[in-house]
């Protein structure tokens, strides 16, 4: 019995150490999007690409109904195609590829429900590296494409930011 207790106070005292030190789990911040900005229709011109469906998800994560009329939403989103560079950034000594960096980039910009502009043009970045091995081809193309993945999600919530900081700064 007492050993149970012990267990018990042991996890107790060590989730109030990680909450106190403000330790979150990667992806699991919520962004507050005001009352009247929850109600989007998104303007893309590939609705089914992996980007504007991460997008999608990211919003719908954070409380935002996605209308498919426009005229249902109080707010659209028009968002641009993702844009996937890779660029050598050092090289080895036989002159190749030692480290890459990759970087992707998307434009977007929100309407109101009468079609005028609320937010410009605004274009977000994400930029990470990574080392090469040129005897390993194939676990480095599986590598960026992990990586692509993680730098649309980390694209999609900078957008979500920045649309909610810019709400909040409307409202007040």
């Amino acid at each position: 019995m007492q050993q149970r207790l012990i267990q018990a106070l042991f996890l107790l005292s060590s989730v109030l150490l990680l909450s106190a030190c403000g330790f979150a789990l990667r992806g699991t911040g919520d962004v507050a999007v005001s009352e009247e900005w929850r109600s989007m229709h998104l303007i893309t011109n590939n609705p089914n690409s992996e980007f504007s469906r991460e997008v999608k998800t990211r919003f719908a994560a954070n409380g935002v109904e996605w209308q498919e009329d426009r005229e249902n939403a109080n707010y659209a989103v028009v968002l641009g195609p993702e844009q996937f560079n890779q660029r050598n950034l050092s090289l080895n000594s036989e002159a190749r590829a030692a480290e890459f960096e990759l970087s992707m980039r998307s434009t977007f910009s929100v309407k109101d429900s009468e079609g005028k502009a609320v937010l410009g043009d605004t274009t977000s970045t994400v930029v990470k590296q990574m080392e090469n091995d040129p005897r390993n081809v194939v676990g480095k193309a599986e590598e960026i494409r992990i990586l692509k993945a993680e730098m649309r999600g980390e694209l999609a919530q900078q957008i979500l930011r920045r649309i909610a900081f810019f709400a909040a700064a409307q409202e007040s």
